[in-house]
């Protein structure tokens, strides 16, 4: 029996993409943790939320339970360094948190560069037009963007390269 001319079985073969693990991308500051996530293909950052730093205990537990409802497979933060490519008091920071979180979740922990990542956010929402009293709500999430957005593409161009 033929398939008729409509039916998929007679179309050329289509490449569908594939669903990737998700990424989870904080943007580790003082006050506030910027979360962004990762689309399902792993091509886009979309902002998420911001958690309020309370202490590093409930600061894991709040990534811990946004890792498992989007089952992330691994997470990237933020490396404030200086411009000089050295490390800044708030990288040391980030260092600690990314050991804290291989060590609490067992998962990949990636550090990535940041630098000018919080000065561009705040470009983007000028572009906007967002004011000055709404930034501090989006500020952080869009950070985190910008840091995982970075890294996805890093990652895409590495993995063109090597194909």
């Amino acid at each position: 029996m033929e398939s008729p001319p409509s039916s998929p079985l007679s179309q050329p073969e289509t490449l569908i993409p594939q669903a990737v693990p998700r990424v989870l991308g904080l943007d580790h500051g003082a006050r506030r943790i910027g979360v962004a996530i990762s689309d399902e293909l792993g091509l886009t950052a979309q902002p998420l939320l911001t958690i309020l730093h309370t202490n590093a205990r409930n600061d894991l537990r709040s990534v811990g339970r946004l890792l498992r409802r989007y089952r992330c497979a691994g997470i990237v933060i933020g490396w404030p360094i200086h411009l000089s490519g050295d490390r800044s008091p708030r990288a040391i920071v980030a260092e600690k948190f990314a050991d804290s979180l291989r060590g609490e979740f067992n998962l990949p922990v990636h550090l990535w560069d940041e630098r000018m990542s919080t000065a561009e956010a705040h470009r983007h929402l000028d572009e906007i037009g967002r004011g000055l009293r709404d930034r501090k709500d989006v500020i952080d999430q869009i950070a985190a963007v910008l840091i995982l957005q970075s890294w996805l593409d890093a990652q895409w161009q590495a993995s063109r390269h090597s194909s």
